[in-house]
């Protein structure tokens, strides 16, 4: 199945704010990922983030890292 992005879409990204697990501790995977994006970018990851959090973040270190030459 292909994630369209339109409304409805069972596929389609939900907004971490809307997450089930949101409020839990990020994942192993997260926090590997993170401070893998982290040490390219020069910044630290916060201690404690939660699954939304760590998303966010995600998502706001890969677009910073796409943008660097």
């Amino acid at each position: 199945m292909v994630n369209t992005g339109q409304p409805g879409d069972p596929t389609a990204e939900k907004d971490p704010d809307d997450w089930v697990t949101g409020d839990e501790p990020a994942t192993g995977a997260q926090l590997s990922y993170l401070e893998t994006l982290a040490r390219k970018s020069g910044r630290d990851v916060p201690d404690r983030l939660s699954k939304a959090d760590a998303s966010r973040l995600i998502d706001e270190l890969r677009a910073e890292s796409s943008k660097s030459p």
